[in-house]
């Protein structure tokens, strides 16, 4: 915290510092007099900003400092010390200079807060944080809040010893100094932690034309907010939820930066609606302004990063179940086929064989023998049919090639030659429904096809399937036997099942059916219902 006249802000200096620097090579000493000029140039900034000749509502250089050792390791405090050193001696040589052993603890508590803040951040946080998770912002706010906490209170007491202030003015001076640190690192620490670590990913993310949009939004807003003569500052957090729903934190970070500078600034010359309040409310006004705005974007956007990861999350796992439950498919069919399917076939042929022995040794081919061995037989081919379509089903998508072709085939496979005629009209391809509902559909239509199967005898059957403007239409027609409907066995025909899989997709199930006029299942799916049914 900068500290000028009456009252003050400070910066610290840690006296007894545990970290030795080793290996000063050129590039190290480079790069401690680079940090020390951007922490110098950050502390003129600040001092820039100020309301009076004393007071800043925020203080870049505790964010500078903590976000540059955060990143790059304690081992470059130096920098942050040089930096420090040098804005603290020019209010020692300035016209109204601080007393020496004010600007001494002022420095100590600088370099606390910039090496404790830098610590906690790295045990709370990690390392490598991204700040898009809620708990890398939680962990954030905790480090910042408590490493300027300890800047603020041996500041403080500096000035109060070196009777910069007095005892009344403690309490006040330790909040201004509290939330200008806090305020300040708010704003500078996600900044470079999200800028500077991945710059290209980060420009990547608001290097489009929406991006554009909102840097105009959040360069514009607060200006008319200052503008009108109501409290208005509100208006600027849409565009920091725009920021941090759509751009994540490189969008929040730069948009929280450049609301909170324009606000600042417009407050130090008199304008916007902080500035009509007396110096000590504005800056309390000013500081609360920015530390909300900025925790809000933070945590917003690392609420959104949450969601989306959990969301691929979710689609990764589906994808992989999805996967594994084909291959469990492909599996079960192959050991139907091996196994089952083809005991059905050997009782098949040991059957017929049986009927002929019997019809060789003079049994009449109409003795109760030979009846219940045909009876097996017609039995057995049934089964090694339905055997034989829920292979069919098993081995691949039954849709994939669209559901009138799923059924076609499915029709052939079960039928094999010595059931009904079919006749199949309608659109090649997929269907425009989602996967799930084709499926589904198929799943009616299967149903159907295995009662003409089973129960209809009949001669020709029809599947037709028709898209219309807002629906799409399946229907399922045979000339068999039909059934009363007031008197039909729901579980038996696996009517209940197709009522089941057609509410599952929003769909309307209509069947009409006659004891010898066959039956007609109509199945009508509007699409507007199938789009919010999801896919």
């Amino acid at each position: 915290m900068s500290t000028q006249a009456q009252t003050p802000f400070a910066q610290p200096l840690f006296g007894r510092l545990p970290i030795v620097v080793r290996g000063r090579n050129a590039r190290y000493i480079g790069g401690v007099l680079a940090l020390a000029a951007a922490y110098y140039g950050a502390a003129k900034a600040g001092q820039a900003l100020r309301y009076t000749g004393s007071v800043s509502a925020v203080w870049p250089p505790a964010g500078l400092g903590i976000g540059a050792l955060y990143l790059f390791g304690l081992r470059w405090w130096p920098g942050v010390f040089l930096g420090d050193l040098v804005a603290n001696l020019e209010l020692l040589l300035g016209h109204d200079p601080l007393p020496l052993g004010s600007l001494v603890g002022q420095q100590l508590g600088n370099m606390a807060e910039i090496l404790i803040g830098a610590a906690l951040m790295r045990r709370l946080i990690g390392p490598r944080a991204g700040l898009d998770r809620i708990d890398q912002v939680t962990g954030l706010f905790l480090a910042l809040a408590a490493a300027t906490a300890i800047s603020a209170t041996i500041g403080t007491f500096s000035m109060l010893a070196g009777g910069v202030i007095t005892t009344s003015e403690l309490t006040i001076f330790w909040r201004t100094w509290w939330l200008g640190d806090l305020s300040g690192s708010l704003i500078v620490v996600p900044l470079l932690i999200v800028w500077i670590r991945d710059p290209r990913a980060a420009w990547r993310r608001v290097c489009t034309w929406e991006g554009g949009l909102l840097l105009l939004a959040v360069s514009t807003l607060p200006a008319v907010a200052v503008s009108s003569d109501a409290t208005v500052t509100y208006v600027v957090f849409p565009v920091l939820i725009w920021a941090a729903t759509r751009f994540r934190a490189p969008g929040a970070t730069l948009a929280v930066a450049i609301v909170a500078g324009m606000t600042i600034g417009m407050t130090a010359h008199h304008l916007g609606p902080f500035a009509r309040q007396q110096i000590d409310s504005r800056t309390l006004g000013t500081q609360l302004y920015i530390c909300v705005a900025a925790l809000t974007t933070l945590f917003l956007a690392a609420l959104v990063a949450e969601r989306e990861r959990s969301t691929a999350a979710l689609m990764e796992a589906k994808r992989d179940q999805g996967e594994a439950a084909i291959e469990e498919r492909h599996r079960i069919a192959r050991d139907l086929h091996d196994s089952v399917s083809q005991a059905l076939f050997s009782t098949i042929l040991q059957t017929r064989t049986a009927e002929k022995a019997l019809q060789n040794h003079d049994v009449g081919p109409s003795g109760r023998l030979a009846e219940a061995l045909a009876a097996i037989g017609d039995l057995t081919k049934g089964a090694q049919s339905e055997m034989r379509g829920l292979i069919f089903e098993l081995r691949r998508d039954p849709v994939e090639n669209g559901l009138l072709a799923a059924l076609s085939e499915y029709a052939e496979v079960l039928f094999a030659g010595t059931g009904p005629e079919i006749a199949v009209a309608g659109p090649v391809g997929r269907l425009p429904l989602a996967r799930d509902s084709e499926a589904e559909l198929f799943g009616i239509g299967r149903e159907a096809l295995t009662n003409i199967g089973k129960h209809a005898d009949a001669a020709n059957a029809s599947v037709r399937v028709d898209v219309l403007e807002d629906l799409i239409l399946l229907e399922i027609s045979d000339d068999g036997h039909g059934f009363d409907q007031e008197r039909r066995e729901p579980a038996h025909y696996g009517l209940d099942s197709m009522l089941s899989r057609a509410r599952d997709i929003g769909a309307a199930l209509d069947i009409f059916s006659s004891p010898g006029v066959g039956t007609v299942i109509r199945i009508e799916v509007p699409l507007a219902a199938d789009l919010d049914g999801g896919t």
